[in-house]
């Protein structure tokens, strides 16, 4: 889904958009959503420096926004920002299979081990020699 940033009027398409309780749309397409509370972007070679700079930098201005997370594709890692009541952003890393990533926006837990079930580099041991 498409996501506005009214105050600097611009649209993205975050991977994954989170909302609960009532949505606000840009019209009646019911195709642009101007109120997430969380947003996951999953990092790749060419999205990684757009997504860890403007454009968080510019998801920054949704006063909605309470989380954005960033998935790393090619390796375990996921990174959490969660705004804090004084609008600065607490950042959390996980880097294990066994850790849980709770997404505070939404009350819900995710463990590593759930993100990178399909990306079989990741979850399969490398052969020994």
């Amino acid at each position: 889904m498409r996501v506005k940033i009214k105050k600097i009027g611009k649209h993205t398409y975050p991977d994954v958009v989170l909302t609960c309780g009532k949505e606000f749309f840009e019209d009646d397409y019911v195709d642009t959503l101007l109120n997430p509370i969380g947003i996951i972007e999953i990092l790749s070679a060419s999205t990684e420096a757009y997504d860890r700079g403007k454009k968080f930098q510019h998801y920054q201005f949704i006063d909605s926004l309470a989380e954005y997370i960033m998935i790393v594709q090619d390796t375990v890692r996921v990174e959490q920002y969660v705004r804090q009541s004084d609008h600065t952003w607490l950042y959390s890393e996980y880097q294990s299979l066994d850790d849980v990533v709770k997404l505070e926006s939404v009350n819900c837990e995710m463990t590593l081990k759930d993100l990178h079930a399909k990306v079989p580099a990741i979850t399969t041991p490398a052969p020994e020699n």
